[in-house]
């Protein structure tokens, strides 16, 4: 099974150094089921391509210990593993490209942050669901994907396609994001892991897919498969990508299925059957963020603390928003909101409408001032609360826009979720969650300062016992001040 993987930065052979790899001296791996060799089949100034041909050990694939794999008395002795991509391939190029995974470079640390103009090509991938699925892994992650579907018999084309593509994917990107993407994809396509499946294949799977996996369209799809559709760890590996809240484990059966889930209409399953399934809080969240800003009369918005742009594409597909500014303090998150967006691939005018800034949010900018809206989602529980005031006076004080929405969890909820231990938060960079009572104060007394009546609202399920698993407080300037539940 072969892998080749090209650039035409300049010069081009400063690959060499970003993979570890001298373009000279061909190398060779040792993996568990045959050895991996690394070569460079062109290394000039303008276009360098590296290889990795995994030669698959045929006697040493049936004697080692596998999780996934065909069915049948023949299928360990008569298969298709010495010659398509798979996760056999994923093992070798973790291995052959550790370093260059990490992001670690000694001759060029300068490049290891650059996107580069990346050429890839997978001549035989086993990929369940074909060229659709090729694309839907890859195209949310800023590739240009070209899948051609391999016929089961050139002769006989009435025999449609066989379960294997051509594969090329071409686009800028970091290398090591790279790298990552292919690591996970190769597993995920194919939908079979060749070795035992373990809880450490979750640490494995989120630092490859750190960064780009918890923003993925098809997050829990990629999940799923990678860890062998095994249900804990399918559902460990999803909590951890994300705030419990905002990605309820999907009923992946009536035992881990989460108590008081937000309901919600039939939802579409990961092979495009119907079922009921419960809507995700965040997509609740954004709902109600959207409908209060669209209840405040707002064109030009600021959706500070962005992050990875979550809320980004739902504010871009409202025309009434003319003017959109996403504000992170971190470039990289930034980077990855760009490439959720597809910003080089919107149209014009799409692209017009908005920009991305970074910034700090305790720090007064003069560029966020004279919006008419700003939304703090899951924002202010990420700082410490003795920078709340300095964030308080940022956004209040020096923005000044007319409305102000804020999202934050009610900590009260927490009991509802059977898998977060008494008396943890619901993410690990949380400084802190309020109960009901302790949003009220602060919502109250931000408003009494700054002179913003405030309107405080529950999204998700109402639980009698402990209110709603996200709590909104609504700031509009220049209103009677005063707190409205």
């Amino acid at each position: 099974m072969l892998l080749t993987l090209s650039t035409t930065h300049t010069p081009a052979t400063d690959l060499g150094f970003l993979l570890h790899k001298n373009p000279a001296r061909p190398q060779q791996v040792e993996v568990s089921t045959g050895t991996a060799h690394v070569f460079y089949t062109e290394a000039g100034e303008h276009r360098c391509t590296a290889a990795l041909l995994l030669e698959v050990d045929p006697i040493g694939l049936v004697r080692t210990a596998r999780a996934g794999g065909d069915d049948g008395p023949l299928a360990q002795y008569v298969n298709d593993r010495p010659y398509a991509a798979s996760s056999l391939l994923a093992v070798a190029l973790g291995k052959a490209f550790s370093s260059a995974r990490r992001g670690v470079s000694k001759e060029r640390p300068d490049l290891v942050d650059v996107a580069l103009p990346l050429e890839v090509h997978v001549p035989a991938l086993s990929c369940r669901g074909g060229v659709e699925m090729a694309h839907r892994f890859f195209a949310p992650l800023g590739w240009r994907v070209d899948a051609t579907a391999v016929p089961l018999d050139e002769t006989l084309p009435e025999w449609g396609a066989s379960r294997y593509v051509d594969l090329r994917l071409s686009g800028e990107l970091r290398l090591a994001d790279a790298l990552n993407h292919l690591y996970v994809a190769l597993p995920v396509l194919d939908d079979a892991k060749h070795y035992w499946v373990g809880a450490d294949e979750i640490e494995k799977l989120l630092r490859a897919g750190s960064g780009w996996l918890a923003t993925h369209p098809d997050r829990d799809l990629v999940t799923r498969r990678y860890l062998g559709h095994r249900t804990t760890l399918t559902r460990r590996a999803i909590e951890r990508l994300a705030e419990v809240d905002d990605a309820v484990p999907e009923t992946l059966d009536d035992a881990t299925a989460p108590p008081l889930a937000a309901a919600g209409g039939p939802q579409t399953t990961d092979d495009g059957d119907a079922a009921d399934r419960p809507v995700p809080l965040a997509s609740l969240r954004h709902g109600a963020v959207l409908a209060a800003l669209r209840s405040a009369g707002a064109q030009r918005v600021i959706d500070l603390g962005c992050g990875a742009g979550a809320l980004l594409p739902a504010l871009l597909a409202e025309p009434a928003f003319t003017e959109i500014l996403g504000v992170d303090v971190s470039a990289r998150a930034l980077e990855v909101a760009a490439r959720r967006l597809r910003f080089d691939r919107l149209p014009e005018r799409q692209r017009a409408r908005i920009t991305l800034l970074q910034s700090g949010l305790t720090y007064t900018d003069a560029r966020l001032r004279g919006y008419d809206a700003a939304v703090l989602m899951e924002v202010v529980e990420h700082l410490d609360l003795d920078r709340l005031p300095a964030l308080e006076h940022a956004v209040f004080g020096a923005a000044t826009p007319a409305t102000v929405v804020v999202t934050t969890p009610n900590s009260e909820y927490n009991v509802r979720y059977p898998d977060l231990p008494a008396g943890t938060f619901r993410h690990r960079d949380h400084r802190f969650e309020w109960t009901r009572e302790q949003f009220a104060d602060w919502a109250a007394a931000v408003g009494h300062r700054y002179a913003y009546a405030v309107r405080l609202l529950g999204v998700g399920d109402d639980d009698p016992a402990v209110g709603t698993p996200t709590q909104m407080a609504v700031f509009t300037r220049g209103a009677a001040t005063g707190v409205a539940a």
